[in-house]
């Protein structure tokens, strides 16, 4: 049963988000924010060998944000950091089942954070 226009997995991810929380000792964060609705997201990586190992994001917005940023950081773990540039939001929306178009740019709020995170990491490594 579909809660308007959200889809169960869209409304899944909202009610049980994955990887709530951040990491103290994260290789790569980054805060971003959409100008269109006053959301924002921070997004810890751990990374290991280039690949990341664990994802964590705290999340202040709607329940499309949220759920972008939940189904985000599942789709990136376990995923080198070259893979994980690679996801595009429109990936993010389809693994979520759609979003509402005025919602898009919650998937790409969250495609951004994965971005900044691991361009962050890079920084530290000395090699951004």
């Amino acid at each position: 049963m579909a809660h308007g226009p959200y889809t169960e997995t869209v409304m899944d991810h909202f009610m049980h988000p994955r990887n709530v929380g951040e990491i103290e000792d994260a290789d790569g964060v980054a805060e971003v924010g959409s100008a269109a609705c006053g959301d924002t997201t921070k997004l810890f990586l751990k990374i290991e060998d280039d690949r990341i190992v664990d994802a964590k994001f705290q999340t202040f917005g709607c329940s499309a944000a949220i759920a972008s940023s939940s189904m985000t950081t599942e789709m990136i773990k376990g995923k080198t950091i070259e893979q994980a540039l690679k996801i595009t939001n429109k990936e993010v929306m389809e693994a979520l089942g759609g979003l509402p178009e005025i919602k898009h740019h919650c998937s790409v709020m969250a495609e951004d954070s994965v971005k900044a995170a691991i361009e962050d990491y890079l920084k530290k490594k000395g090699r951004g």
